[in-house]
């Protein structure tokens, strides 16, 4: 068999058909795509996380100093 022979050979064979429907060459991107989804979601947790601990700082902040600003009015 010459090696352009097998090469078809192992390429159809990767990619025809199983029982269950599925290409035998496609078997693990569910997994590939699940993995990408979970990274894309916890990089977008980590930022919102961030956002609002640097808006909760803002906004204690500025309650504090009016607080402070009332109370040195009397």
């Amino acid at each position: 068999m010459t090696t352009t022979l097998a090469w078809l050979v192992a390429t159809l064979h990767a990619t025809t058909h199983t029982p269950h429907g599925r290409l035998r060459g496609d078997r693990g991107e569910g997994v590939i795509s699940a993995a990408i989804a979970v990274l894309i979601m916890a990089f977008l947790g980590a930022l919102m996380w961030i956002g609002f601990q640097n808006m909760w700082v803002k906004v204690d902040q500025k309650t504090n100093d009016r607080i402070d600003h009332i109370s040195t009015d009397r």
